[in-house]
């Protein structure tokens, strides 16, 4: 596995490149704009930043969520505390569980410079019936 060198690492893990473009904002398919929006602040506790006309703004740690009819359908993965924990409470509040808790990746190595050793994923589909990937850490 080979490893970029300018690639540098804040002190929650996250890669960054000096000068490099960073990720800002990503849009996702919503067909009913309310129903997104209480979704993904109500249900799954994200801050609302602002709606103007057809479009919601969510804050995803500091990178725009953009729900909009107009856009394409997106496949997210959003990092969680307590994966298990999460996905049974989603499951109480109604939400279709698509694929439970597993282990994707066991990081020996450090190259993705968390203080975390196994990621696990699980697979939920939003009030719109987009799939979305919650991500959880473990040592």
């Amino acid at each position: 596995m080979t490893r970029d060198k300018r690639v540098t690492r804040d002190e929650r893990g996250a890669m960054s490149g000096a000068g490099e473009p960073m990720l800002v904002q990503v849009a996702q398919h919503a067909d009913d704009l309310d129903r997104a929006a209480a979704f993904y602040t109500g249900t799954l506790g994200l801050p609302l930043i602002a709606r103007f006309g057809p479009l919601v703004f969510v804050d995803l740690g500091g990178t725009r969520l953009l729900l909009e009819e107009a856009a394409a359908p997106a496949l997210l993965y959003l990092r969680v505390d307590g994966l298990d924990q999460r996905v049974a409470d989603l499951r109480e509040a109604g939400v279709e569980i698509v694929a439970e808790p597993h282990d994707i990746f066991t990081d020996t190595d450090g190259v993705f410079g968390g203080r975390w050793q196994v990621e696990s994923q699980a697979f939920i589909r939003d009030s719109e019936g987009n799939l979305l990937g919650l991500v959880g850490h473990r040592s």
